[in-house]
């Protein structure tokens, strides 16, 4: 790592604690990544700063030596669109797309760049502690003894005394049903104050409606409190993989026509053939 990646990385990490408003609170949600530490950092005092550390802070803030630039598509222009508006208006939405349609960077992107922005990326293992545990823990505060009740009511309490608040529940299909119908009690308690995104694979809009079908309790509630919609995400374009290409300096037509037929309509797979595109042609 140069010592301009180190700079980056510091650039990178001053930008974010402004929008998240403390170091503190960086820190918390970092995790193994000590405020003293990033303090360090700051002030360029890095002699005795791990090089792993640099890279646990780099790849946190999506900054690193291979770094991957984030291009618009049409789906990015959306979903940004999407997000401003339920953040400005308290708004719920359920948005479905493919995977590797761009959600995940998407919702990454608008959170590094505005304040009050809370992103969890969704897994099987979660109960309601641990959705909870995650929740607070995005918004630098403490956890450690705390009851699910007193979670519950910091969160709360946390999310109405912020300014616009905006919850993204990323890849939210995989949450087990007692998780999933917890986002009813989260919906009570903060309509009107906090913004709430619920995106998964289309297979959650089956899901839900399997459950209304079959009576399930709490599904119809589900779909009531997102306005009885899935809004759905289009499939990648070629016009969606070449802005990609593009924008990580790969310009040559031939070859983004390559990348766009091998890709699947998936812009992991997209990122992948660019940075073997890269490798083939630096000989490595």
């Amino acid at each position: 790592m140069t010592q301009q990646d180190k700079l980056t990385i510091v650039e990178n990490l001053e930008l974010y604690i402004a929008q998240k408003g403390s170091q503190n609170k960086v820190a918390a949600e970092m995790k193994s990544v000590s405020a003293a530490t990033l303090s360090q950092m700051r002030n360029h005092n890095w002699d005795n700063i791990a090089l792993e550390m640099w890279r646990k802070v780099g790849a946190f803030l999506g900054v690193g030596t291979k770094e991957w630039q984030f291009a618009e598509t049409k789906n990015s222009t959306e979903l940004l669109e999407f997000f401003k508006d339920a953040q400005s208006d308290a708004l719920v939405l359920a948005i479905t797309g493919n995977a590797g349609s761009g959600k995940t960077a998407t919702a990454k992107k608008y959170e590094s760049e505005n304040q009050n922005v809370f992103r969890l990326s969704c897994n099987e293992y979660w109960d309601r502690k641990w959705f909870l545990r995650e929740l607070l823990s995005k918004m630098g505060k403490e956890t450690d003894g705390m009851t699910m009740p007193e979670m519950m009511h910091k969160a709360v309490l946390t999310l109405k005394s912020s300014a616009n608040p905006l919850i993204i529940l990323d890849e939210a299909d995989k949450l087990a049903d007692a998780v999933l119908l917890f986002f009813i009690t989260l919906y009570n308690e903060l309509e009107g104050h906090c913004g709430i995104i619920i995106m998964a694979t289309q297979y959650l809009e089956k899901r839900i409606r399997r459950g209304i079908a079959q009576q399930k309790k709490g599904y119809r509630e589900i779909y009531s409190r997102v306005g009885l919609r899935f809004i759905e995400l289009e499939p990648t374009t070629y016009a969606d993989v070449k802005a990609v290409c593009l924008a990580n300096s790969l310009t040559d037509e031939q070859t983004i026509r390559a990348i766009s037929k091998d890709c699947d309509s998936d812009i992991r797979r997209v990122k992948r053939l660019v940075f073997a595109n890269k490798r083939a042609n630096n000989g490595i």
